[in-house]
Order: structure tokens, then C-alpha cells, then sequence
């Protein structure tokens, strides 16, 4: 077992402690080094198992398995069918042997054990994990566009029953804690540190002489039932319904093969269950979704939270006192997250009342917490002092952080800007939350331009993980990398972009909720246009979110955008301006392209200010046209911003278009997109030029893209080179 990931020790009584402990890496994966090894454990527990009271599986790691190897599975297409089968086969096989030894088999869980962690951990008889709130255990592959192929959903569903295993487990890929993993039996006991752990494992293989899975055992019965099981069977249709409802029916096919999965492994043997899994599994593999969802949730989310966009500052920041300016909901939202990871807050508003509401919402939020016993209301009481309402700019004294978060106007900005520079820490970072006005022009306001940032958080705050940091003309390196850590401690995704009229997320979040009211005025009904959103893996159809964030917003940044000499002609507009005219503004006003009350309902004066045109009539728009304008409009905006360089790279912008602006996550963001779209970034130049032609300019692509359209060309790469 030389260079093996897993050692043996075996005591005086027999157990034997394997621990899980890959030399080449931080954390334990199902790489083929794993695999081996653990063919070579097997064996040789098989061979000497008379001489073995039982075993005991731990890990050196701080996690106890971080899962499946995402390295190896990224690149497999469907040339690469049959070896993943037969990769994901063998770890399969290996892991029935394993507990079918004969002998006593236990998990001492010491850390997370996610996806192939938590598999490995269900193929033994007996699981023990620490009690620390902070570990988790779970299956995230469906949000990685993938199933747990490694016996997790033919084990989980045995153990658990169906509805239990798919609902708490399995299709939202749910990370939970030990606590919630013992109350639903997917663990037997907790332990308090980890001699506990190691001694409450050893103590049950000596206490049992032999072990079986329990679904091994004759007569067992699956908790629930099987599908052949009436009550089951009469419930079985609803699944896949709510799970359409769900997914508002975009094309995600990992939660439906989960579906397929664990409802027709119930009806074979155990067996024949691990076949059924694994074809689903590789199915999935060598996909395209699966690759842009690993793609832009591993390996583009690793390389932006592990700072590439941030400047080479070796001191590392962390705020200890942060003045937000202005405590409307953006600011409270703020001030909120700072107090949340232990920062002291000064939350200023132009009177006390005003900044006392902006702490009362930051107390219902609190609230929130403990009336779902998710906060004591001692750590309540303690969030909430860490929050001082003010109205006295003096009171900034000290901070070594600002941000403004006050009403989109640029000489109100630099007033308070000016006036917290005057109070903070000589060396205060200067933030504003602006989500449109250029930062060069609001840097203008201060003295210290070279420490003037965007950072433009999302609406929610307390529940939107992105914040775009914006550089202007003057802002200097210490100064991003002040804001980037800031950002990190927060807990939330950074990503960079340089300084422009609606920087990168709101330029093209902008393209897209025009392009759904251009759609409106060539004859699609509204809720076809809703549909195209939706289907397309859009979180909210493109009127729905006008109506959310207000008519008059697009209208205002098309008029300032005209005073400095950029025009906009979009069609879009156009439409917007006639609904505004007519007192239509939007869901704050209770009516916009729908009409919100005392339900949200298509307001019928639409058919006639714009008739809905006949499907088969030769000037109708496709539904697929539909689809493919709404992501195609984003995407060359994305391109052109990347041009500008506005963008730094890819991976900031396929974060940046999920986490901020809802593009479909399937895709793996809006670059991605280009890159998967079949025939590469060629294949996407010719559909884009063909958009151009029928619809408009809008759609024609840049210079970028079409020096990069060469066959199966990678826009990634050619940006990287």
C-alpha cells in the first residue's frame, strides 16, 4: 500500500482505524489515487478479516471527504462514457464490499462530508460525527448540475424512505448539521470532540460482533414504502409536477434524474439499484449543463473568492468600526451584514428617526433569526448593540470604513462623502453603493481620491452573496484590496470591474428587461415573454422585473446617460415611456406592465396598447427567437464590456451575471454561454449575426468575439492567453 490515501493501524483488539489522509492534498477526493487505495484497503480487509474485530473510517483532514474529483469530471464529454462508468462503477463496488465485509464498520465523522464524503459514510453500519454547528453533511451535486453516483441516492432512500431522502437530501442538494442529521437518522450518535468520536466508534465495534445494512437484512421494509406501496404510489405523480413548478420549467435535468433515480431504485435490488444510478449518473457527466455548473460554481467561484482580481497587497484588511451613510433598506441591509460577522456600525441618516428605522429593520431581520430558533436572543440583543443610529457625522470618528448608501444623486453624494471624509479615520476606505453613477465623477467630492471605491451591493443584502467593486479613474491598488478583503469578510463574492456608466451588472441586467419590453411592442404576449424567461432558467420573466425595480429607473438612466452624449434608441424604451405616461411605474405603485393587487395579473390594457400577434403569422417572433434574445442580449453586452475592458475577466463576469443579474445558472454564466453555445464562439457569432439582421444593431457582435470565431474557438482561453 505504498503512496496509499489511507492508513491502517490496528490495536490489540482488532479494530482497525483507516484514516483517510491524501499526501498530495489538503482534502480527501475520489481521484484515482482514492480509488486504488481504496481497492487495496478492501482487499486486504477481506483477506485478513479473521483477525479483525471490526473497523474504524476517520480522516486526517480538517473535512472528512470533500467528494467527487471535479477536476476529472469537468472535461468529460460523451466520447468519455464508458470510462466514467466504469470509474464510478468500481468506487461503487469497492464501497459494497466494504459493507458487506461481515464485520462492524463505523464513520467517525470529524468533518464535512459532502456528496463522496457522505457516500462513503452511508456505506458503513454505524455513523458517529462531531457536534460542531460549523460541519455539514449533504448532497450538493444537483447543484453542480449532477446526482451522487456513488450509492447516495440507492443508500439514502433505503434509510431514510423516498419522500424523506428527496425532500431533506437529494433535489436541493441541502448542506445540513449534525444536530438535523441525527434527528433524521442519516447519523446514530454525536460526539463532543474528537477523542469522543474515535472512542464512541470503537466502542460500537466491540459491542457488535458482525453488522449488515439494514435493507440487507431479510424482511426489512423501506421507511415509507416502496412505489409498489399504495399510499406511496398514489403520491408519486406529485413529484415531478412540483418539480416542474419549481424549476418554472426551465431545462435542469439533474433534479428529474435524481427523481428517476431514487424512484426506480426502490424497485429493484440493491444490486441492480447501483446500475440504475450509475447510468443515470454518467448521463449527466458527460453533458453539457453539468459542465458549465461545475465550471462556474467551483472553479470560477474558487478562483474569484481566492482573490485573482485582487491587487498584490500583501496586508490583509479587516474593518473593525464601518460608517454606512444613509439608512433607507440598502443601508440598513449593510449595516446589517457588518454587524452579522462582529463589525460596530454607525448608521447615519440626516436625523435620529430616520437612522432609528433603518436599525429597526435591521432588528426585524434579527428578529426573524430567533423566532426561528436560529439565534439566541442573547446573540440578538449583542447584534443589535453592535448598530449605533446616528444623525451626528462626528459619531464617524474612528471608522475606518465608509459607505454611502444614499439616493442616486451625484452632488448628494459628494456632500456626504465630503463630510464623513472630514469625521472617519485619516486613512478610511471610501465606499459608495452607487449601481449607476460613475465613481471617477463621485471621487470628485473628497480629498483622498485615490481611496474612493464602488461597491455596489444587491437587494437584497441580507440575501444576495455578490458585491461588484467598480475602480475608478483615481482609485488606488491599497484601496481595492482594502475593499476586496472587506467584501471576503463579509462573506460575500467579490468581483472587480473597471468604472463606467452602469458598470457591468447594471449595464446588462439593463439589456435585458428592455429586450422583454421590445418584445412587447413586435406583438409576444406578455406572459410568452414571461415563459421565454423562465424556460430559459431566468429567475423571473424581464416585465416581472421592471415592475420590480420601478419603470422610472430605466427611463432616468436613459436621460442621464443622453446628457453625457451616450444615447440610447433601444425600442424598449419606448414602451416603458407609454406605460409611465399612463401612471403605470411599477409594482411600488401597484401597477405596471401587471396589475399587483390584489393579485399579480397582466393588466389588460396591454392587448390594445400592444395587440399580441398571431404565432403562424410570417412577422411573429418564435418562441425560441424569444429565448434566445434574452440571453443573446446580455451575452454580446457581456462581450463588448469585456472589450472595454470594463470586465477584468471571465470568471468575473459568469459570477458577477449569476449571483447578481439571475442569468441561468445551466449555462455557467454569460461568457460561458458564448463558449458552450454549440459550435463554439463561431457557432455564436453566426446565430448573433442572425439576431442582428431580423431584430436590430443590439445583436450584432463585437470585435472580440469575432476574432475568436474560429471552429469550437474558446472565448476563456483566448482571454487567458
Amino acid at each position: 500500500m505504498t503512496d496509499s490515501t489511507i492508513r491502517w493501524e490496528q490495536d490489540a483488539d482488532g479494530v482497525v482505524v483507516l484514516t483517510l489522509d491524501d499526501p498530495s492534498s489538503s482534502a480527501n477526493t475520489m481521484n484515482d489515487a482514492y480509488v486504488r487505495s481504496m481497492g487495496e484497503t478492501v482487499e486486504r480487509l477481506e483477506r485478513e478479516k479473521d483477525s479483525i474485530r471490526g473497523v474504524v473510517l476517520t480522516s486526517a483532514k480538517k473535512t472528512f471527504f470533500a467528494g467527487g474529483n471535479l477536476d476529472s469530471l469537468v472535461q468529460a464529454g460523451p466520447d468519455d462514457r464508458e470510462r466514467v462508468l466504469t470509474q464510478v462503477t468500481e468506487v461503487k463496488r469497492q464501497l459494497r464490499r466494504l459493507e458487506t465485509l461481515g464485520k462492524p464498520v463505523v464513520a467517525a465523522i470529524n468533518g464535512a462530508a459532502l456528496g463522496g464524503g457522505l457516500e462513503i459514510a452511508l456505506a458503513c453500519h454505524h455513523r458517529v460525527v462531531l457536534d460542531d454547528p460549523k460541519l455539514k453533511l449533504g448532497f450538493p451535486e444537483v447543484t453542480l448540475g449532477l446526482l451522487p453516483g456513488g450509492g447516495g441516492i440507492v443508500r439514502s432512500v433505503r434509510l431514510l424512505g423516498l419522500t424523506t431522502a428527496l425532500l431533506e437530501l437529494l433535489l436541493q442538494g441541502q448542506q445540513i448539521r449534525p444536530e438535523k442529521a441525527l434527528k433524521l437518522g442519516l447519523v446514530h450518535e454525536l460526539a463532543a470532540d474528537r477523542d469522543e468520536l474515535l472512542a464512541k466508534a470503537r466502542a460500537w465495534v466491540l459491542t457488535n460482533e458482525t453488522a449488515q445494512q439494514p435493507y440487507d437484512v431479510k424482511g426489512y421494509k423501506v421507511p415509507g414504502g416502496t412505489p409498489s406501496t399504495p399510499s406511496l404510489a398514489a403520491n408519486l405523480p406529485a413529484f415531478p409536477a412540483n418539480l416542474t413548478k419549481q424549476l418554472k420549467g426551465a431545462h435542469y435535468p439533474a433534479p428529474y434524474a435524481i427523481l428517476s433515480a431514487a424512484v426506480e431504485s426502490l424497485q429493484v435490488d440493491v444490486d441492480t439499484a447501483f446500475v440504475v444510478e450509475g447510468r443515470y449518473f454518467v448521463d449527466l457527466v458527460v453533458g453539457q449543463i453539468s459542465t458549465n455548473m461545475i465550471q462556474a460554481f467551483w472553479f470560477d467561484l474558487n478562483r474569484v473568492n481566492g482573490g485573482a482580481s485582487r491587487p498584490d497587497v500583501a496586508q490583509k484588511f479587516s474593518a473593525t468600526r464601518v460608517g454606512v451613510l444613509g439608512a433607507g433598506m440598502m443601508g440598513a441591509g449593510i449595516a446589517h451584514a457588518f454587524a452579522k460577522v462582529g463589525v460596530d456600525v454607525v448608521l447615519k441618516d440626516v436625523t435620529v428617526e430616520a437612522a432609528a428605522n433603518g436599525k429597526a429593520h435591521v432588528a426585524g431581520l434579527v428578529g426573524k433569526q430567533v423566532s426561528r430558533g436560529r439565534m439566541t436572543q442573547e446573540k440578538a440583543d449583542a447584534f443589535l448593540a453592535r448598530v449605533t443610529p446616528t444623525a451626528d457625522p462626528a459619531d464617524l470618528a474612528g471608522c475606518d470604513v465608509i459607505v454611502e448608501a444614499v439616493f442616486e444623486d451625484q452632488a448628494l453624494k459628494h456632500r456626504v462623502l465630503r463630510e464623513a471624509e472630514q469625521h472617519a479615520a485619516p486613512d478610511a476606505l471610501l465606499a459608495s453603493n452607487t449601481s449607476t453613477l460613475p465613481i471617477t465623477g463621485l471621487a470628485e467630492g473628497v480629498e483622498r481620491r485615490d481611496d474612493v471605491v464602488g461597491m455596489h451591493f444587491f437587494s437584497p443584502v441580507d440575501k444576495m452573496p455578490l458585491v461588484e467593486l467598480i475602480v475608478g479613474e483615481r482609485t488606488g491598488d491599497a484601496a481595492l484590496a482594502k475593499a476586496y478583503d472587506v467584501v471576503r469578510q463579509l462573506g460575500k463574492t467579490p468581483i472587480v470591474v473597471r468604472d463606467s456608466r452602469g458598470f457591468f451588472t447594471s449595464r446588462v441586467f439593463g439589456t435585458l428587461v428592455l429586450e422583454g419590453a421590445a418584445l412587447l411592442a413586435e406583438g409576444v404576449a406578455p406572459m410568452s415573454i414571461e415563459r421565454a424567461a423562465l424556460q430559459s432558467g431566468f429567475p423571473a420573466g424581464p416585465l416581472t422585473l421592471l415592475d420590480e425595480v420601478t419603470l422610472t429607473l430605466p427611463l432616468k438612466i436613459s436621460d442621464e446617460a443622453a446628457k453625457a452624449g451616450s444615447a440610447d434608441d433601444h425600442p424598449g424604451l419606448a414602451v416603458i415611456r407609454a406605460l409611465v405616461e399612463r401612471g403605470r411605474t411599477g409594482k411600488s405603485a401597484g401597477r405596471g406592465f401587471f396589475d399587483w393587487e390584489p393579485e399579480k395579473r397582466v393588466w389588460s390594457g396591454l392587448a390594445e396598447l400592444y395587440p399580441p400577434r398571431d404565432a403562424t403569422a410570417d412577422d411573429a417572433v418564435p418562441f425560441t427567437d424569444a429565448q434566445e434574445r434574452l440571453l443573446f442580449v446580455m451575452a454580446v453586452e457581456s462581450a463588448r464590456c469585456l472589450e472595454e475592458q470594463v470586465l477584468r475577466s471571465v470568471e468575473d463576469a459568469n459570477i458577477g451575471s449569476i449571483m447578481g443579474i439571475g442569468f441561468p445558472p445551466l449555462y455557467g454564466g454569460v461568457l460561458q454561454y458564448v463558449d458552450q453555445y454549440p459550435g463554439g464562439v463561431a457557432g455564436f457569432v453566426a446565430r448573433a449575426d442572425e439576431l442582428a439582421d431580423r431584430y436590430g444593431e443590439r445583436f450584432r457582435p463585437p470585435a472580440i468575439l469575432l476574432e475568436r470565431a474560429v471552429p469550437a474557438g474558446s472565448l476563456r482561453a483566448a482571454v487567458r492567453a
